[in-house]
C-alpha cells in the first residue's frame, strides 16, 4: 500500500493545523473524501443535475441512469442478491430507524429483540421506541471487560419469542470486530431475524452480506470515504415486501386516490421524496475507489498500523487502552491517568492531531467500564506510521503538560 500516493489524493490532508500538518485520526467519526468523490459530487451539480424518474427529457434520464447506476454498484459491493435489496437512506441511523418502525410493526406485544452492551446509540435507541410503542421486550447481551461480547450468554437470551437481534458488526469504540455470523446462525437457529450494524466495519474488511446470511445490513457513506447524508440498508427482499413503507410521498407510489395508495414496487416503497442524488452518485464513486485499492488489502494495511499504534501507545507510562480485543479494526480508544480525555484532546489539536474525546454515542459502554469518556484515534487508509509517532509525541507532551 503506498500511503503517500494515497494521501496525494485528500485535498483535504494537504493542510496544516495550527500550524502543523495535519494528522486526522477521527475516521470513525467521518472519514476524509478523495479527490474522485468531490469531482464526482462537483460534475454531478456542473453537469447531470436533474430529478430522477420522473423527467422524460434527456437530463433527467441521465441523472436517473447515474442514480441506478449507484445503485448497482453498491449492490456489487454488498453482494446483495438484486438491487431490489439496496435501499438508500440518509445513513446507518435511518437504515435502523426504517427497520425498527416498519419491521417492528410485524412484532406483537411480548416479542423479543435482543442488542448488545456495546452498541452506538442507534443501534439502542429506536429498539426503546419500539418498546415504549409496541411492548415487545428489549434484551441486552452483555460484554466482557476486554470489551468482547458474551457470546455464550446469547444462547440463554434468545427464546422462542424473540425475533430480531440487532448488532454491531464492528464497535466504534472499542474497535472489536464481532462473530457476526456465529451470532446469524445462533439468531437463525432460534427462528430470529439479524441486523447488523455495518457503519464501522464496511470502511475497513470486505463485506458480503450473502455469505454472512443475515437479513439486514446498514450502513453510512460518510464513514467510507464518501458523502455525507447517504447510506444503505441492505434487506432480504421477501422480508420488504411484508413490511410497511417507512415515509409516505412522491416516489414510493404507484398510484393513489383519496379512498387508497398502491405503494411503488422495491426498492422504491421504501424511499420516498426526491433522492440524495449526487450522494448516492458519490457514494457509488467512494465504493469503486475503495474496490481499486482492495478492501483486503486495505484490512490488511490499516491492520499493520493499528499494530504498531498498539504497541507505542502500551509503552506511554499511565495510558490504559480502553477495548483490547484479540479481533479489531483501526480505533483505539485510551484514559491517560489524572487528565481528562477533553483536554487531552485541545492540547494535541495544538500540535494538528485530530482525535475524539467523547463518550463516542456509546454511554453503557463508558459505564462498563467506568469511564466518563475515553480519547480515540481512529484509522483510514491514509494513516501511516508516522502519524502514529507525532501522536505518541503529542500525547507525552499533553500528559506531561496536565500532570
Amino acid at each position: 500500500m503506498d500511503v503517500q500516493a494515497i494521501r496525494a489524493q485528500f485535498p483535504i490532508l494537504q493542510q496544516q493545523e495550527n500550524g502543523r500538518p495535519l494528522v486526522y485520526l477521527d475516521s470513525a467519526a467521518t472519514a476524509q473524501k478523495p479527490l474522485c468523490v468531490i469531482e464526482a459530487l462537483d460534475r454531478y451539480y456542473r453537469e447531470q443535475n436533474a430529478n430522477v424518474h420522473r423527467g422524460v427529457y434527456g437530463l433527467s434520464e441521465r441523472a436517473t441512469e447515474l442514480y441506478e447506476g449507484a445503485r448497482e454498484t453498491l449492490r456489487a459491493f454488498l453482494n446483495a442478491r438484486s438491487t431490489r435489496e439496496i435501499v438508500f437512506v440518509r445513513g446507518a441511523t435511518e437504515g435502523i430507524n426504517l427497520v425498527a418502525s416498519s419491521f417492528g410493526q410485524l412484532l406483537q406485544p411480548g416479542d423479543e429483540v435482543i442488542i448488545s452492551e456495546m452498541e452506538h446509540h442507534s443501534n439502542i435507541v429506536p429498539w426503546q421506541l419500539l418498546r415504549d410503542r409496541f411492548d415487545i421486550v428489549l434484551k441486552v447481551l452483555p460484554i466482557n471487560d476486554v470489551g468482547e461480547l458474551q457470546l455464550d450468554a446469547l444462547d440463554a437470551l434468545l427464546s422462542e419469542r424473540t425475533r430480531l437481534v440487532a448488532i454491531t458488526h464492528m464497535s466504534n469504540a472499542l474497535g472489536t470486530i464481532n462473530p457476526v455470523k456465529a451470532i446469524v446462525d445462533k439468531a437463525h437457529a432460534a427462528g430470529a431475524k439479524v441486523l447488523l450494524d455495518g457503519a464501522q466495519a464496511v470502511p475497513h474488511m470486505p463485506v458480503n452480506v450473502q455469505t454472512l446470511e443475515c437479513d439486514f445490513y446498514v450502513l453510512s457513506g460518510h464513514k467510507m470515504y464518501g458523502p455525507t447524508g447517504i447510506g444503505v440498508l441492505y434487506a432480504r427482499e421477501e422480508l420488504l415486501e411484508k413490511m410497511p413503507p417507512y415515509q409516505g410521498g412522491g416516489d414510493m407510489i404507484y398510484s393513489v386516490t383519496f379512498e387508497k395508495t398502491e405503494y411503488n414496487v422495491l426498492p422504491y416503497k421504501f424511499e420516498a421524496g426526491t433522492p440524495h442524488i449526487a450522494g448516492a452518485i458519490g457514494l457509488a464513486e467512494a465504493a469503486k475507489w475503495m474496490e481499486q485499492l482492495g478492501r483486503q488489502a486495505i484490512f490488511h494495511y490499516e491492520h499493520d498500523v493499528l499494530t504498531y499504534a498498539t504497541e507505542q501507545l502500551q509503552e506511554i507510562e499511565g495510558l490504559r487502552i480502553i477495548g483490547t480485543s484479540e479481533h479489531k479494526g483501526g480505533v483505539i480508544s485510551f484514559i491517560v491517568d489524572g487528565a481528562h480525555p477533553h483536554d487531552m484532546a485541545t492540547l494535541m489539536d495544538q500540535d494538528g492531531i485530530a482525535v475524539r474525546a467523547s463518550h463516542h454515542c456509546t454511554m453503557p459502554v463508558m459505564q462498563h467500564f467506568n469511564v466518563p469518556a475515553t480519547v480515540r484515534a481512529s484509522l483510514g487508509v491514509y494513516n501511516s506510521k508516522e502519524d502514529i509517532d507525532r501522536l505518541v509525541a503529542s500525547i507525552n507532551e499533553a500528559r506531561d503538560m496536565l500532570l
